[in-house]
């Protein structure tokens, strides 16, 4: 087993301090290969704030006195939070590397949300970097050494941690978004190339690897609608160009914008338009400069 840990003041005692907006008090890191097992249980949690991360192998925490592990992989952080109660365990056959920083002060909520940690983060996805392991050993050197304002560099180490770990959030988001938004674009295009034919919206959930709930909530996310008013809007909308441009009947509009039932048709026109297609055209037709 090995470890390396520095304290503020070289006092081990948990402390919480105001005087300033972010302190750091303590970091360390633990790497557990030949002991079989290490236990920390904390029933009254601690006086600051804590963040643990998982460098590699796995942890086994257990949140809300609950006896059911949740196992943090390599990757992953946990935040902790003052006087929230702490049991966690690192086994050596897991041959698990993990770091922590301990910190209080009097912005410190506010400082995590602004970078994207809100207060229902608990296990933080942050990926495995090798610039997380350098501010954490830089840290401990920091409070070994305790060079000149080795205070206020433990804190902007620690907001470097913060921003690198807000850019990884960031990062991930994007990819879900583009991901999102590549799916939205491509539908969109298939709606208004096929508007007018029968799609099934089952089948072309099915035929893009999606469910149909998850199909459905992610459209309606991005179109502000469902998939189903999203056709029917856009065969509304092309038939009042039609009936405004052209001299086609109503059963021959109906049947261009996908409707072979004239009177289907014209009972959908009205639903969504408040009248008829013959309503329409006359009232368009009247106002019409003569």
């Amino acid at each position: 087993m090995y470890i390396n840990s520095a304290y503020l003041n070289r006092s081990v005692v948990d402390f919480k301090d105001k005087s300033r907006p972010l302190i750091v008090g303590s970091c360390g890191t633990y790497h557990l290969y030949t002991r079989p097992k290490l236990p920390t249980h904390r029933p009254r949690g601690r006086w600051d704030f804590q963040l643990l991360y998982v460098a590699s192998g796995k942890a086994h925490f257990y949140f809300d006195k609950s006896e059911q592990d949740t196992v943090v992989t390599a990757g992953q952080m946990v935040l902790y939070r003052p006087k929230e109660p702490q049991r966690y365990i690192y086994y050596g056959a897991d041959q698990t590397e993990v770091y922590w920083v301990h910190f209080t002060g009097n912005n410190v909520t506010n400082i995590l949300r602004h970078y994207g940690i809100t207060n229902d983060m608990r296990v933080i996805s942050t990926g495995t970097s090798l610039e997380y392991t350098r501010i954490f050993k830089q840290m401990i050197q920091e409070l070994q050494i305790c060079q000149t304002c080795y205070p206020e560099l433990l804190t902007l180490l620690l907001l470097e941690l913060l921003i690198q770990i807000r850019r990884q959030l960031l990062k991930d988001h994007r990819r879900k978004d583009a991901y999102l938004d590549a799916e939205m674009e491509q539908v969109l295009q298939y709606f208004n190339d096929h508007y007018n034919t029968e799609i099934n919206i089952e089948a072309y959930a099915a035929s893009r690897g999606m469910s149909v709930s998850w199909f459905i909530r992610n459209f309606k996310q991005y179109a502000h609608t469902t998939p189903m008013q999203y056709l029917v809007e856009r065969r509304m909308a092309n038939a009042q160009v039609l009936l405004e441009t052209t001299n086609y009947n109503v059963t021959e509009i109906g049947a261009i914008v996908g409707y072979d039932n004239p009177l289907y048709f014209s009972r959908i026109f009205k639903k969504q338009k408040g009248v008829s297609p013959t309503e329409y055209r006359s009232q368009g037709q009247a106002e019409r400069p003569v």
